[in-house]
């Protein structure tokens, strides 16, 4: 099966993957979380080619995680986080929380603290029933209104 077609798979992970498959967009996505919203911040912050990064921030545009647009003040575009691209930052964290438990033999190198109290940011998943936390042993997949099942 192509990449391309991927978006067509009846599940959204899979369609996710084909927006955010790649280790570039996610580090886009985690450069535009930390404040850079110009084409050369990215570059000059993520150390991409510009062709790629063309290409990455055009996707992120394209299906409205991030918005193209001129301040009133500055000659140059901005990538702005859309509400779409705000919901984003759970898996980023998700990603960070792996990576400190998994990836960070020194500790976590980088703390994300609540600003009103200091606690530290973590993902949690919840049943939204009983609001219990549950890990994936807790889960059972089954077909959604979106499962379009094949006729014959």
């Amino acid at each position: 099966m192509r990449y391309e077609e991927l978006a067509d798979e009846p599940c959204s992970i899979t369609r996710s993957l084909v927006v955010f498959g790649d280790r570039w967009t996610l580090l886009i996505l985690k450069a535009a979380f930390s404040g850079v919203r110009r084409f050369n911040g990215f570059q000059s912050y993520l150390g991409i080619s510009k062709g790629r990064l063309q290409d990455r921030l055009d996707r992120l545009v394209e299906h409205g995680i991030l918005v193209k647009q001129r301040p009133e003040t500055g000659a140059h575009e901005e990538y702005r986080l859309t509400a779409k691209g705000h919901d984003v930052y759970p898996i980023l964290m998700a990603f960070r929380d792996w990576g400190d438990a998994h990836m960070a033999p020194d500790g976590p190198p980088v703390y994300y603290r609540h600003r009103e109290c200091t606690g530290e940011a973590h993902v949690h998943l919840v049943c939204d029933a009983c609001e219990q936390e549950i890990t994936a042993r807790d889960v059972t997949p089954e077909a959604g209104p979106g499962m379009k099942l094949p006729t014959g």
